[in-house]
């Protein structure tokens, strides 16, 4: 491991230090993408090592907020991803931000980041992510009703072989049965296991935990 396993493009931003210090940088960076899903704590303090040596480079800041948010530590994650978004001027991040003031017990400023204008020129997988997380905060406020209405969007009935897809009919799903309306979600869990190619959710698990009638 070198640290040149690095996308091009991240390697250019390191090339602003010194070549033993951008060496140092980027092996931090490989190992806490390797250890990101698996080993998160470790990801985090890779991540974190490569913040201190290299802290006002911006793709070092959102290394940082990723791990810190994978490891749990949301606070780290906010500061780490508000701090990249100055630096960058990128919007990537803010389901996670958002997700990350659910995690901390906030909802409702998970639903005023949802509001912000930036989340319009996002990719589609980061609508839908902000979407989700958003409908999260209105259920954790208690409002299960509109955390469905909200999600309830024309890419629910997508074609699209993304994953994303899945991901917005299982919180769909999981939102008619926090409501009560559990043959929908049972339904809605099914479109999800069909849409889940790759098994990331229990999709059908749930389904069939609801039974028919």
């Amino acid at each position: 491991m070198t640290g040149r396993e690095l996308d091009e493009e991240i390697r250019a931003e390191l090339s602003a230090l010194s070549g033993q210090m951008s060496a140092a940088v980027a092996r931090h960076l490989v190992m806490a993408q390797r250890l990101l899903e698996d080993e998160p704590q470790r990801a985090y303090e890779h991540a974190m090592a490569a913040r201190r040596k290299a802290g006002r480079i911006g793709v070092v800041r959102e290394a940082a907020g990723v791990a810190a948010y994978m490891a749990g530590k949301y606070a780290d994650a906010l500061a780490e991803l508000r701090a990249a978004r100055r630096m960058t001027g990128s919007a990537e991040y803010l389901p996670m931000m958002a997700d990350a003031e659910r995690g901390l017990g906030r909802p409702r400023r998970a639903l005023d980041l949802s509001h912000d204008p930036a989340v319009t020129g996002l990719n589609t997988a980061g609508r839908i992510e902000m979407l989700i997380v958003a409908a999260g905060a209105r259920r954790d406020l208690g409002d299960h009703e509109a955390a469905a209405v909200s999600l309830q969007v024309p890419e629910l009935r997508s074609n699209a072989h993304a994953e994303w897809v899945a991901r917005l009919r299982y919180a769909y799903a999981d939102a008619l049965l926090a409501a009560g309306r559990d043959k929908e979600a049972r339904r809605w869990f099914l479109r999800s296991a069909d849409a889940d190619i790759d098994g990331e959710t229990d999709a059908a698990e749930r389904a069939a935990e609801i039974g028919e009638d």
